[in-house]
């Protein structure tokens, strides 16, 4: 994933504005320069390994050092990420708790169960976006497969017997495979993880035909020869892996899916009258954004654009992916990889 070295800085200014915004406006000076006084828990809605994870204890690092407190992060899988992000819908909203989020938990959750714990609107506010961009689709080395066509012939002739490994039902990886499954005209079996490393470790094994997972969980795998990667699942080949091609241009055309990560923190009372809208801090994340480069996660700008703008028609997930996005945590530069 392409990093954004700003996002740090904006990230520990907007949150620190966030907080001196629940204070009454004779306090609010003293509660920014006062946070943080104590530990910032950062909630991961998955296992370690994966995606997710990787890039929280990234971020944790950076924060930990440019805010001069620790900042630990706190695996808390199932559920499609459903348990972790419930878990940061019911936590103070001090700031001090603060949840990594995906298209998974924010966009596709919410209408894949019934009741996910959750409302990614109502009980969250977006702070800052982390990176998007394609996954790698890789098989195990010993399956007779070198290309996406050839994983496709060979998944035609043994029907249900070649199985995909996500770090489970709802994610992003397990949404990319059954695109893939729609799109190819195929049958694979989906066997649900509690986290991507978890995954990518029984791929390795050989206990998985294949999986559809991040980059940088990925890469170091198939740099190493342990796994195969046949494609990435944007619209142009990665910067990481110029010789792999894309899915579409493998054999399937028009696939096409990205995963976002943002960071997201818990929703005030007060602000549940202002959803869909700028938080109340937005003059200083604002003009924060505006000096790192950073575009708003939330804005009524995208959401303008949302509703003059017709959406691309098609099974590509980029559209559901990126729309859903714009409301949740809203990145759309696709030259950055999870």
């Amino acid at each position: 994933m392409k990093l954004f070295p700003p996002v740090v800085c904006a990230f520990a200014v907007v949150a620190a504005a966030v907080i001196a915004a629940s204070q009454s406006s004779t306090h609010a000076l003293a509660a920014e320069a006062a946070w943080p006084s104590r530990p910032i828990r950062l909630i991961v809605p998955g296992g370690p390994g994966g995606v997710i994870d990787l890039r929280a204890r990234w971020l944790a690092e950076r924060l930990a050092q440019r805010l001069r407190q620790s900042v630990y992060v706190e695996d808390v899988p199932g559920a499609g990420g459903n348990i972790g992000t419930a878990q940061a819908a019911r936590a103070r909203p001090d700031g001090y708790t603060l949840a990594i989020v995906h298209q998974g938990t924010m966009a596709i959750n919410p209408h894949l169960y019934s009741h996910p714990g959750y409302d990614p609107l109502a009980d969250f506010v977006a702070i800052t976006r982390v990176g998007i961009g394609p996954l790698v689709l890789a098989v195990h080395p010993a399956l007779p497969a070198r290309s996406v066509a050839e994983l496709v012939a060979l998944a035609k002739a043994r029907p249900g017997e070649l199985s995909f490994g996500s770090p489970g039902i709802g994610t992003p990886p397990h949404m990319a495979g059954e695109l893939f499954k729609r799109m190819a005209a195929i049958d694979l079996t989906h066997v649900p993880y509690r986290g991507g490393g978890q995954a990518v470790s029984d791929l390795i094994g050989g206990q998985i035909s294949m999986s559809i997972e991040g980059m940088n969980v990925q890469l170091p795998f198939v740099r190493s020869g342990q796994i195969r990667a046949l494609a990435v699942t944007g619209r142009k080949r990665s910067p990481s892996l110029p010789d792999v091609p894309t899915v579409a241009e493998s054999g399937v055309p028009g696939y096409e899916f990205l995963g976002w990560v943002g960071v997201r923190r818990r929703r005030r009372l007060r602000e549940r009258s202002s959803i869909g809208s700028p938080a109340r801090s937005a003059p200083c994340s604002t003009a924060t954004r505006r000096a790192s480069g950073l575009r708003p996660t939330v804005s009524s700008r995208a959401a303008g654009r949302q509703k003059s703008s017709p959406r691309r028609s098609g099974p590509s997930m980029r559209t559901g992916a990126a729309s859903s996005a714009t409301r949740a945590s809203g990145p759309t530069d696709d030259s950055t990889a999870p």
